[in-house]
């Protein structure tokens, strides 16, 4: 037999959810046959799947070890060593995310048990796009362990995760869930868009008054190039005009009302107000001075503020908190120059 018990990071979710990722090269077939048969039991019961786990909960599993390592894809007892030996590679590679020179600027805004909230740098990857990429979530998962939070067993049943993604050459505010209550709870917050998403840009233009402008927008996937008002998903940004700038540009802060991608850059665009150094939907003339004058190579867009509601329980300590990302000094740089 076989025996986990239910912790934190397990409880709250429905057992055929868990059984998913304790036994993740069972399908769900194998996993509800089992069920039936109390080949699988829940405290020694018989389960249906639907049950919702609770702190301290033990799911018991009859397998032979040799069934058990294929289900599980684990290594049996026989290959202990090896299985710690595997332990200690995974670990390493989120150690070595965690001191990459390419990841030395991302600092930490806030930190408590469930969440940890990050200012990413531009040129980072939110997540990975292959298996040789290193993106902030492996560097979140390195930090965790490098401070003892986690520990690399814990990795087996549960990866802490990012819960927004921000495009590579986007800077600014990354929220991940470092426990399962905390992503599930930020998901959430997300979901019903109660989160204040704002962001900091230079486009093109002087904007004059503050808009909420309104459309819908297609992806192309081959290209990754979306269109507004070309259908698809609903969307909806608003902005306000923080100072006009010499050179016929503007300081502006734009909120986020939905999150799609490539929401921010592509709507001011199709109203004639691109961001200063968007290779993808904006003004060559402009791109190529400001790469010329500042060696800006991609848009000027930072994800700036968060503002949370009301929030009770596990996450309290975000309640009507504001959390700021400070811009970078290449941003900096630039709007000093051409106020």
């Amino acid at each position: 037999m076989q025996e986990i018990k239910i912790g934190p990071n397990h409880a709250g979710q429905r057992l055929d959810k868990f059984l998913h990722k304790y036994l993740p090269n069972a399908g769900s077939g194998i996993l509800y046959k089992m069920l039936r048969k109390k080949n699988i039991t829940l405290n020694g019961k018989k389960a249906e799947g639907k049950e919702i786990l609770q702190i301290n909960d033990k799911v018991q599993s009859y397998f032979s070890d040799e069934t058990f390592a294929k289900f599980s894809g684990k290594i049996p007892e026989k290959s202990e060593a090896e299985g710690k030996q595997a332990q200690k590679l995974l670990s390493n590679n989120y150690e070595q995310a965690f001191k990459s020179p390419d990841m030395q600027g991302v600092t930490v805004l806030y930190e408590d048990e469930h969440v940890l909230i990050l200012n990413k740098p531009v040129g980072v990857l939110t997540q990975k796009a292959k298996d040789s990429d290193i993106s902030l979530n492996e560097w979140m998962i390195g930090y965790l362990l490098d401070k003892n939070v986690l520990t690399s067993n814990e990795l087996e049943l549960f990866k802490p995760s990012v819960v927004n993604r921000l495009d590579r050459n986007t800077s600014g505010i990354v929220l991940c869930g470092i426990s399962l209550k905390g992503s599930q709870i930020l998901s959430r917050l997300i979901k019903e868009r109660i989160i204040g998403k704002f962001y900091r840009t230079i486009c093109v233009g002087h904007v004059k008054e503050a808009n909420v402008l309104k459309g819908s927008l297609k992806k192309n996937e081959l290209t990754n190039v979306v269109t507004v008002d070309g259908g698809g998903q609903v969307i909806e940004t608003a902005y306000v005009p923080i100072t006009s700038l010499k050179g016929n540009m503007t300081y502006l802060e734009v909120e986020l009302i939905t999150g799609k991608t490539h929401q921010i850059r592509a709507h001011l665009a199709s109203i004639q107000h691109p961001l200063i150094g968007d290779t993808k939907y904006g003004n060559d003339k402009y791109n190529q001075k400001v790469r010329k004058k500042y060696g800006l190579k991609n848009q000027l867009l930072h994800a700036y503020r968060m503002e949370f509601p009301l929030i009770e329980g596990e996450l309290s300590g975000l309640s009507e908190r504001i959390i700021i990302a400070p811009l970078p000094e290449q941003f900096i740089r630039i709007l000093e120059d051409i106020r």
